[in-house]
């Protein structure tokens, strides 16, 4: 009867986990093929706004709008804006020191990212701007960032994605762990989609859209993936974000702490969410012959790899050797997966390195999952990371 009862359980982890390797091996070998060469196009008169959410973000908001000030503007009309969202310290103060314009918004009910970008779009809507442009505040970009957007958005793009990184991956093995996540899932999957011509997604951060999009579908997106429902709807809507390898923003991750566990909640249980309330729908959609929403689909069947990894573990120790041979499959895509994010991204030893440390991640992400469950049903709300930094100094 065990031995039974483990070989259903075996087989049901292969098969739940087969859509993501089948996923994670074809933008692997997408993502791995040269990309192909584009010509930055002048932005002469073109308006960029770039839009900075920010909820006390007073200790990193400078460094952000300089980051901007000193990006590289040519031809190109910017304004860099702050949306000071529900703060109680002194982000606003800050940004307008800096250089920034700031729109304060206070809605106690209505709180969260989603919401505040909407009400900074909408604000701006009037103002004649071709694009915007979205930047968190923690973070700092290249300097060709905004002329590599635009160049896209300028050559018909509807909506564009930059290489989200991790900016402070020498912190701790932790964050290296997580500079190769990101990696895998910022820069090498969105590459793949890309070279493939689907829509590469947006990640929250280093996105524009045209003021056509916006028109088109607006920023109706208030969940704690607010990025992620956004972009199904863009994809419902029939359009497509292009991907810019050439260009990125840099973030910073939290390396130990009550951070750590606050944004992986955040974002995996939030997640956890859109694949049980988008699913259904897409996959009646991908029946009726919507098969530009297939891989949408496949990339919300897609879990978190460490639950990826986890689930993989099981089925490759279940007695039927077909599942088994699938498990194993799975197993190999992900190896396959991870060093060609370390690849394309230029990583050297120390992100092999920090994959030894997978294991120990993969158990800790399990013991987190009571969190997620509850974070999958919490309502959107600003819960702000506490970042390494900000531990330091308190």
């Amino acid at each position: 009867m065990i031995r039974y009862l483990f070989l259903l359980v075996g087989s049901c982890c292969a098969l739940i986990t087969l859509p993501g390797t089948i996923e994670l091996f074809v933008l692997t070998i997408a993502g791995m093929l040269p990309r192909r060469r584009t010509i930055l196009v002048p932005g002469s008169n073109y308006r960029l706004a770039v839009i900075v959410p920010a909820h006390n973000e007073e200790l990193h908001i400078a460094r952000c709008i300089e980051s901007l000030t000193r990006a590289d503007r040519s031809g190109i009309d910017a304004s860099f804006t702050v949306i000071a969202d529900n703060c109680d310290d002194s982000t606003a103060a800050t940004a307008s020191r800096s250089g920034a314009r700031v729109i304060v918004r206070e809605n106690p009910l209505d709180r969260g990212k989603g919401y505040a970008l909407d009400y900074a779009f909408r604000t701006m809507a009037s103002e004649g701007w071709n694009a915007f442009a979205v930047v968190d505040a923690d973070s700092e970009v290249a300097p060709n960032f905004m002329t590599v957007l635009v160049s896209a958005l300028r050559t018909g793009a509807s909506a564009v994605q930059c290489r989200y990184v991790v900016r402070n991956a020498h912190e701790s093995s932790r964050v290296r762990l997580m500079k190769v996540a990101n990696a895998a899932f910022n820069v090498l999957r969105p590459r793949g989609r890309e070279r493939c011509g689907l829509s590469a997604g947006i990640y929250g951060n280093g996105f524009a859209l045209s003021a056509d999009t916006l028109s088109a579908v607006p920023y109706l997106a208030s969940s704690l993936v607010e990025d992620l429902e956004y972009h199904l709807a863009l994809v419902d809507a029939g359009k497509r974000v292009r991907f810019l390898d050439t260009t990125s923003v840099y973030g910073d991750m939290p390396a130990a702490g009550a951070g750590v566990k606050t944004q992986r909640t955040r974002w995996e249980g939030g997640r956890f969410r859109m694949i049980r309330e988008k699913t259904p729908r897409l996959i009646r959609r991908i029946f009726r012959g919507r098969f530009d929403v297939l891989e949408p689909c496949l990339d919300l069947l897609l879990f978190p790899l460490a639950f990826h990894v986890a689930l993989l573990l099981i089925a490759a120790a279940t007695p039927f050797w077909p599942m088994r041979a699938l498990a194993l499959a799975g197993l190999a895509t992900v190896v396959m997966h991870l060093a060609a994010a370390i690849a394309v991204t230029g990583g050297g030893w120390q992100d092999v390195a920090a994959l030894l440390g997978a294991p120990f991640y993969i158990v800790w992400k399990i013991l987190l999952i009571p969190r997620l469950a509850r974070s999958a049903n919490a309502k959107s709300a600003w819960t702000r990371t506490e970042r390494t930094a900000e531990r330091k100094i308190l």
